[in-house]
């Protein structure tokens, strides 16, 4: 059966390659963007030439009531929604004294209420399917905390109990709720930290490298898949063995 999919933050890195990997399987996918058009017409362009339908769909994920039309708007132009991966989201590196609270009320905003906001706009396709997955793009910070990101952490970490609670609430009608937290991965977000503390970083993760953007994408296609229906309320970590639990 041909299932549709919503990605938000779909324009590049995790995003990006998550788009690639659900086409790859035979998804048709929505994806979000901010600013980055370009970016994601060439993600979609990739996703076109693996065979399949995509939509593009430009929103700022902290207006909360954009967010929910995004999915609307998605199940409209691709007819059916099954799987939503919430992966819009921000770095801001700063002290945490520092941080204002405009800045952790947006960071929540679009971190966390967002994919609360786009699950809930979700499930009543998802019931009428019968059939569902939403997967949390959350961070191995959630798991550790960040002194230089307590907002970032923060949401992150509000991700997982989402997670949770989602997962219990939603299991009668056969819709699975997971999240992942990747550790450090190759993309635009680490790009400054990878280039100035490079090695020290590849020191800390037993495997010796960070994570390939196409990697944490395969983590996420399995708990979207038809293979994974057992698997609710858990989080997977691709982190390379920098933390073990």
């Amino acid at each position: 059966m041909k299932r549709c999919a919503v990605v938000t933050g779909g324009s590049r890195g995790i995003g990006a390659a998550t788009v690639v990997k659900l086409a790859s399987q035979g998804y048709d996918v929505a994806l979000t963007y901010r600013t980055q058009r370009t970016a994601a017409e060439e993600v979609a362009a990739t996703a076109q030439r693996l065979g399949a339908r995509t939509v593009l769909i430009q929103a700022d994920l902290a207006d909360l009531e954009r967010a929910r039309a995004v999915i609307h708007e998605a199940a409209d132009a691709l007819g059916e929604l099954h799987v939503l991966v919430n992966n819009a989201g921000y770095v801001q590196r700063v002290p945490w004294e520092d941080v204002s609270l405009e800045d952790w009320e947006r960071m929540i905003r679009v971190g966390l209420t967002a994919a609360f906001v786009c699950a809930r706009a979700a499930v009543p396709y998802m019931k009428e399917a019968g059939f569902g997955r939403i997967v949390n793009v959350s961070s191995l910070r959630a798991l550790t905390g960040a002194p230089h990101g307590v907002h970032y952490a923060a949401a992150k970490a509000g991700l997982l109990g989402l997670t949770r609670s989602l997962a219990l609430a939603l299991a009668p009608f056969r819709i699975t709720v997971n999240a992942v937290c990747p550790g450090y991965v190759a993309t635009d977000i680490n790009r400054e930290a990878l280039a100035t503390r490079g090695p020290e970083i590849r020191a800390q993760i037993p495997l010796g490298r960070p994570a390939e953007p196409e990697e944490v994408a395969a983590t996420i296609a399995f708990l979207c898949s038809e293979e994974a229906g057992y698997i609710t309320g858990q989080t997977l970590s691709p982190n390379g063995g920098l933390r073990m639990d």
